[in-house]
């Protein structure tokens, strides 16, 4: 491989001028997006990548984003709902000529607010922060001087732009859905102290019950997951309503397995709903109607919101909401 690629190289190879070569290269105006995409493969191909190094020291950027996950939400890669999230952030930042560095954030380093390594050495120029964090570290975030982005969750104290779901009327439309069923008695399984997004979907769930003058019982409303949000077994009410709706699709498949372990069959005795429409809704048996996330465009806007960022450091975009839809399965029985 030439150990000095450059422009002129890539722009012989494919027919086309420098300038067109520099103007793919550095996202500029002018160029179409296959011929952009068609100069960034090829220049990755030649080795092109290992002058990027003066590139980075000219406009002091390292063209590298820090994805942080906390350690409760980072399960295996084909079961987290996160890491696929992380995934689509990393395709979309390649497509912009930059790279995502994933970075666990421990259960110590969040109680000892430690800020990742990335940070401190200067390896990234944005972060994008990816599921609910402490409150004291949503602070120690905000002191740092490089754009920062929340996704999948936020917070009102907190003067960083978000991006979520829109979890309230998402669930207000899927209880909404299990009342034109015919059910009358439906509880809500989540820890309503755990991330915004629980509580959300919680509150969409309480309107619609608002609405069909039903009182909200506290024995209905159940708790999954401890402090540190780890999931708990599931305790069943005494009376058992007629349908659950559950946070996620993770606790629905655990919820569905406890009623199983009870003697209860779903949906034949009573539904269940989840959230989100990743692996568990379709491993679940039976498959659980459940509300799919947009991923893609939230990882879209959270890709664009930071480098926006990065451009002009007074942006601002606020609490972004992406619309859900429900996908509709078997885990439900009309009355």
């Amino acid at each position: 491989m030439k150990n000095n690629v450059t422009m002129r190289d890539i722009a012989d190879k494919l027919g086309v001028s420098s300038v067109t070569v520099s103007k793919a290269l550095n996202d500029k105006e002018g160029v179409g997006e296959e011929l952009k995409l068609k100069i960034k493969a090829l220049a990755e191909q030649m080795g092109y990548r290992y002058n990027a190094m003066a590139k980075s020291m000219k406009e002091g950027l390292s063209y590298n984003i820090g994805v942080i996950i906390p350690e409760r939400f980072a399960g295996t890669e084909q079961s987290s709902f996160y890491l696929n999230v992380y995934k689509s952030i990393t395709k979309i930042l390649e497509n912009k000529g930059y790279y995502g560095i994933l970075n666990i954030l421990s259960h110590s380093d969040e109680k000892q607010l430690n800020l990742p390594r990335i940070y401190n050495e200067n390896k990234v120029d944005g972060f994008i922060i990816l599921g609910q964090i402490s409150k004291a570290y949503i602070q120690k975030i905000q002191e740092i001087d490089i754009p920062k982005v929340f996704l999948d969750f936020y917070d009102e104290h907190a003067d960083i732009d978000s991006i979520t779901t829109d979890n309230f009327y998402a669930a207000y439309e899927l209880t909404n859905y299990l009342f034109r069923n015919g059910h009358q008695e439906i509880a809500y399984v989540g820890n309503l102290y755990s991330t915004s997004s629980i509580q959300d979907r919680f509150l969409g769930y309480y309107k619609s019950l608002l609405e069909h003058g039903r009182l909200l019982k506290q024995e209905f409303i159940i708790n999954d997951r401890d402090e540190e949000g780890t999931y708990i077994d599931i305790k069943l009410p005494e009376t058992l309503p007629t349908a659950f709706v559950c946070n996620c699709d993770q606790v629905a498949h655990n919820l569905v397995q406890k009623l199983n372990k009870a003697g209860y069959k779903v949906p034949e005795d009573c539904s269940v709903v989840g959230f989100d429409n990743d692996l568990y809704a379709t491993i679940t048996d039976p498959a659980l109607t459940t509300v799919e996330v947009d991923i893609e465009q939230m990882a879209t806007n959270s890709v664009n919101f930071i480098l926006e960022k990065l451009k002009d450091k007074n942006k601002t975009f606020g609490r972004v909401l992406v619309k859900g839809k429900i996908i509709y399965r078997n885990s439900v029985q009309k009355l």
